[in-house]
């Protein structure tokens, strides 16, 4: 069965077919250090809409090596060790890197820059999308599922 948004590995799939409650560039120092990418397309799903086949099969690491008791979770295949998802221990969120976790980046397109910050040194976006210090102002967590 087709899904509108679908990734993950040869493994490990992951698929939704409701639209993400956020998609952003961020420019967090956490997602380049996890990423190696100076900036990273993140794209939030409420937690409940987006579904794993192989929940088992995945291995969990903290997403953040500075806070270890954080929320987030980094899962990747316990198979190939690809990234699937990240997963929020309160279940609010998952989130997903279209372009390293088999999505297709151009059906995700973030819509502002987040967590960007000037005293950094990089140079400011520059493609006509809202820049914000953190979340779009709008942006509430979803309720826990």
């Amino acid at each position: 069965m087709s899904h509108r948004y679908s990734g993950g590995c040869d493994h490990c799939h992951t698929h939704s077919d409701k639209d993400p409650v956020d998609n952003h560039t961020c420019h967090c120092s956490v997602c380049k250090r996890v990423t190696g990418q100076d900036t990273t397309h993140v794209v939030f799903f409420k937690h409940g809409d987006l579904a794993v086949d192989n929940l088992d099969g995945l291995n969990r690491q903290p997403f953040n090596a500075q806070n270890p008791d954080g929320p987030l979770e980094l899962c990747t295949c316990g198979d190939c060790g690809a990234p699937i998802m990240l997963d929020d221990k309160e279940r609010r969120i998952r989130a997903i890197v279209p372009n390293l976790m088999g999505f297709d980046p151009a059906s995700l397109p973030a819509t502002y820059h987040a967590f960007y910050d000037p005293a950094s040194g990089a140079p400011a976006p520059s493609d006509g999308m809202p820049v914000h210090a953190g979340f779009r102002p709008d942006f509430e967590w979803p309720a826990p599922s």
